[in-house]
């Protein structure tokens, strides 16, 4: 199946520290891959996979769930793991759900996590109908490219598969549950103004994730997509900032 131009995954071998980036619901690594590039040229060894059912058509993900999608990072993370001293992971959206329960399932084996418009919760009356209209409808009106600056697009699917929605709908019920367990430090950036996700859910995050360390940043100057939007550089030089500290001490305690 041809890719979308971008949907391409992204894979660096760089130093002992390792960088897992998960990208969103009906995206593609192409939103994430700035980020990716900008940790690689750090030095940093930096797995980008693409979800499956991703990067190609929308009718794709109809034979998908949450399990693909998990299993996929899950297996990412463990090759990582097995290269790397250090690993930490990064989400935007649907990718922030799926790193919080990496380090919900990882425990120690994940140093920290690094955030973006995490998604957390489904629109209450949408998730109801998802029950019924998925077996009716194939897809809706889709979701990418909430971004603020002009000429910055998202490549993504323009329909949302209704079966794959319901599925994540059940993947984020889990990872509310599984928060307490995230202990990890984290860096949590979210935009002021969301079209997409609820700046709420970020909220919720901070509020019930078990972690003693939690920066917090907002993004004034970019929407959903802030990893390919005004707010992108400062993202990316906080993550590394972020890793590095934690890294430094990582290494200082164990003494290696």
């Amino acid at each position: 199946m041809q890719l979308l131009p971008g949907a391409d995954p992204f894979t660096h071998d760089g130093s002992a520290t390792g960088v897992l980036l998960c990208h969103g619901f009906t995206g593609s690594p192409q939103s994430l891959r700035p980020w990716a590039e900008h940790l690689a040229a750090a030095g940093h060894t930096v797995r980008l996979p693409l979800l499956p059912g991703h990067g190609t058509r929308w009718q794709d993900m109809q034979h998908t769930g949450w399990q693909d999608w998990y299993a996929e990072v899950d297996r990412e993370l463990r090759a990582l793991r097995r290269r790397c001293e250090r690993v930490f992971v990064c989400g935007l959206s649907m990718g922030g759900a799926l790193a919080l329960r990496l380090a919900a399932r990882h425990g120690e084996a994940v140093v920290g996590l690094a955030l973006v418009n995490p998604a957390l919760t489904f629109p209450r009356l949408q998730g109801y109908a998802l029950s019924v209209l998925r077996h009716l409808v194939p897809s809706t009106r889709g979701l990418v490219s909430d971004i603020a600056m002009p000429g910055r697009e998202e490549v993504g699917y323009p329909r949302v598969p209704l079966r794959a929605a319901h599925s994540l709908r059940a993947l984020l019920a889990l990872v509310r549950e599984e928060l307490p367990r995230v202990t990890q430090p984290l860096l949590l950036m979210h935009s002021r103004v969301d079209h997409v996700v609820p700046p709420r859910d970020s909220a919720l995050v901070r509020a019930v994730v078990g972690s003693a360390e939690v920066r917090e940043l907002v993004l004034e100057a970019s929407f959903h997509v802030a990893t390919l939007d005004n707010d992108a550089q400062r993202i990316f030089q906080e993550t590394d900032a972020f890793m590095t500290r934690l890294a430094t001490r990582k290494t200082a305690r164990d003494g290696t």
